[in-house]
């Protein structure tokens, strides 16, 4: 392959060398010219944009594997409490936070607060995981940033980490969790 693409570069050089346009050019600065344009040529051909925006998402890390929901809502009451309501195919993780106002928010035992992720019934396995047990623990931040929440605009956006705990002791581990510009609907 790259002896072909040698020998046409060597007649192409060859038919610029004999071409009677007046100014003969050395074989070094032709060879130069060539492969100059060969590589914009490759540099160009090779480059494209692949860039997906995730916008509005809600995604984290499941026992260290990528987990993305398809379908995804955000509600507040009147009384100010938050749910954020992550769904993909066969699981969903919801977010319970007692304020709607931007911080850090403390699931665990004895909180207001809450994290869950369950496992349906179609699967086979149908499963619920809380972090309302001994063992669940974990945060929910709602972002401060006025681009990233605007609740009067109604999006919220932030961060959330979890230790969820099934009725078997069974452990389900949210890392490196995010919501983003997730639409909020106010509900009564």
């Amino acid at each position: 392959m790259i002896y072909s693409i040698l020998i046409r570069i060597y007649s192409i050089k060859n038919y610029f060398c004999r071409c009677k346009i007046g100014v003969t050019l050395s074989n070094n600065k032709i060879m130069k010219k060539i492969l100059s344009l060969l590589v914009l040529l490759v540099v160009f051909t090779s480059c494209e944009e692949d860039v997906k925006f995730n916008t509005p998402a809600v995604q984290g890390y499941k026992n260290n594997d990528l987990w993305k929901a398809d379908e995804f809502t955000a509600t507040v009451n009147s009384s100010g409490r938050v749910v954020i309501t992550a769904i993909n195919e066969f699981e969903t993780v919801v977010l319970r936070m007692r304020d709607r106002n931007p911080g850090v928010y403390t699931v665990g035992l004895n909180q207001s607060n809450a994290a869950s992720y369950t496992i349906s019934e179609l699967t086979g396995v149908g499963d619920s995981f809380q972090t309302n047990a001994e063992q669940g623990i974990g945060e929910i931040i709602i972002s401060a940033d006025p681009r990233e929440t605007n609740l009067a605009a109604g999006y919220i956006s932030g961060s959330f980490h979890f230790n969820a705990v099934n009725d078997e002791d069974e452990i389900v581990y949210f890392t490196r969790g995010v919501f983003y510009k997730v639409p909020l609907t106010v509900v009564p």
